[in-house]
């Protein structure tokens, strides 16, 4: 598979036939795959995808990481996992024959992940 350049990426193809998510947030989650997975030596779990998510979305938007993730049609972790599923379909990152969509749902709570950080 030909390495993708994330920066450039305009996700226009996965955006145009599943509208739910914005091609921010597939840029979002596209770089915590290449951070992840660039020493490409292990799969990667469901588990710190959404770790790494979330550190990211914190470190980029702080505070409002809640409501720019919401606007962008994240609102929990399988929407994320819905969000793989699209990556995997349009060939962009590989998926593991023990990987399970599954395993995004229930992984934490947006609103206490993104705002409880920020709580006074």
């Amino acid at each position: 598979m030909e390495e993708l350049d994330f920066e450039s990426d305009s996700f226009g193809d996965i955006v145009s036939r599943d509208g739910r998510y914005d091609a921010r947030s597939y840029a979002l989650l596209a770089d915590v795959i290449r951070y992840l997975g660039k020493d490409g030596t292990k799969s990667i779990s469901a588990g710190e995808i959404m770790d790494e998510f979330r550190e990211r979305a914190l470190d980029l938007y702080g505070p409002m990481a809640y409501t720019v993730l919401s606007e962008w049609g994240l609102r929990a972790t399988a929407d994320i996992g819905e969000m793989m599923s699209n990556l995997v379909e349009s060939g962009r990152v590989g998926r593991d024959k023990n990987d399970s969509y599954d395993d995004f749902s229930g992984g934490y709570d947006f609103k206490e992940a993104f705002l409880d950080p920020y709580a006074v």
